[in-house]
């Protein structure tokens, strides 16, 4: 069993791996954090997506939550990508960071959130990150 979550090094990022690693804390379960090699697709570049992976690492280090880093596969999908993972892996949750939208990018649909909410095999928890 498991809690996967979707990280990219972004404030929504930082989000969904924080409740992540307290859901898998009170689960009692491994945490499986699938990272993006699609750089670009976030605006950065593959030697960042290595540097957020450690840096993740790191960060799970201390929390006592069993854990993966994952990163995906060139040319995979990210959201294809973490239901496969959370299949795999007999998740309990899939975590994601939801960021604020225009109304124009409502209406295009067929973002990753979309499609892991829609074809996840389990609950999905959409985490924003605070205001404050």
């Amino acid at each position: 069993m498991s809690v996967v979550v979707g990280y990219v090094a972004t404030p929504e990022g930082a989000a969904a791996l924080e409740a992540a690693t307290e859901e898998a804390r009170s689960r009692g379960v491994h945490l499986v954090v699938i990272l993006s090699e699609r750089g670009n697709r976030f605006g950065s570049d593959a030697p960042d997506v290595e540097s957020a992976a450690e840096e993740v690492r790191t960060r799970l280090a201390s929390s006592g939550v069993e854990h993966e880093v994952r990163l995906t596969g060139k040319g995979r999908d990210v959201a294809e990508e973490i239901i496969d993972a959370a299949q795999e892996s007999g998740a309990e949750l899939i975590v994601i960071g939801l960021r604020r939208r225009s109304p124009v990018g409502k209406l295009l649909l067929g973002s990753n959130a979309q499609r892991i909410l829609l074809d996840a095999p389990c609950p999905v928890l959409a985490v924003k990150p605070s205001t404050a």
